[in-house]
């Protein structure tokens, strides 16, 4: 028994004018009026139409609907018909192309040349993002080798910085030790000169000591050779040690003369003319 379905010929009619509506939205690229057509011919007049839903994609990727478009597209990459398969994954290599994700697009452009070879869009596309993807890798291998390059400079900077740092605290330290060097010395010199002053100070005055002690020695001497006898007599005749010493003092010095005067008498040569006597 052979089952016959009943088409409705008024539903195939709406559904060819709702097709046909889509289309010229589409061509005059009211993008939105579009959506609506082909949206209500899927949802809810039931076409199941690989064809229509690849145009519903499309108006949604004219739209920019990013999000729907790819939502659409997708399950079209599963189709069996190789054109609509390669198509789908070209749409979807360009979309992850605009978000800058290349891997995925090299590999859906890659799926689209699989399915459909003679796809030239497609391969284009393909060659397109492949070098656009190792000028990247390139672009990310300069800038990896540039912020390899900074971050040693830095690192070369901060270390000659540091040694800068280190030789001048050693410089410092050095200064300090040449001051404390200098002012050690110096007080070593202030110490010698006040010791060597002293010294000279302590000769001063023992030889200021000296005549003094000599002159008390004299007198002492003098006193001691004045015999106790004298010194009681000089004390009876009221006479002071001094005045004595004086009066002995012009005796001795009366009797030198004298002694000098017969030395030269002595002394003089005889008149051989005249006796001895």
């Amino acid at each position: 028994m052979v089952t016959v379905l009943f088409i409705d010929p008024g539903k195939i009619g709406k559904i060819n004018t709702l097709k046909s509506e889509a289309k010229e939205a589409f061509q005059a690229k009211d993008f939105k009026t579009a959506i609506t057509k082909y949206k209500y011919l899927v949802d809810s007049m039931g076409v199941n139409e690989e064809e229509v839903t690849m145009n519903l994609a499309h108006a949604y990727f004219q739209a920019q609907d990013t999000a729907n478009a790819l939502n659409t597209y997708l399950p079209l990459t599963q189709s069996n018909d190789a054109k609509i398969k390669s198509l789908a994954n070209q749409q979807l290599g360009v979309l992850s192309n605009r978000q800058s994700k290349l891997e995925e697009a090299l590999n859906y452009f890659k799926q689209a040349l699989k399915a459909a070879p003679e796809n030239e869009d497609a391969r284009l596309n393909y060659e397109m993002v492949k070098k656009k993807l190792e000028d990247q890798k390139n672009q990310d291998q300069q800038k990896q080798n540039q912020d390899n390059k900074d971050q040693k400079d830095k690192e070369d900077k901060k270390d000659k910085k540091e040694d800068q740092k280190d030789k001048k605290d050693q410089n410092k330290d050095q200064k300090d030790n040449d001051q404390k060097d200098q002012k050690d010395k110096k007080d070593q010199e202030k110490k010698d000169q006040e010791e060597k002053e002293k010294k000279d100070q302590e000769k001063k005055d023992q030889e200021k000591k000296k005549p003094r002690e000599e002159k008390k020695d004299s007198k002492n001497k003098e006193k001691k050779e004045i015999p106790p006898s004298v010194s009681d007599k000089l004390k009876e005749m009221q006479m002071s040690e001094e005045k004595a010493k004086m009066i002995l003092e012009a005796m001795k010095h009366q009797e030198i003369q004298y002694l000098q005067q017969n030395k030269r008498k002595a002394t003089k040569p005889k008149d051989r003319g005249k006796p001895d006597w």
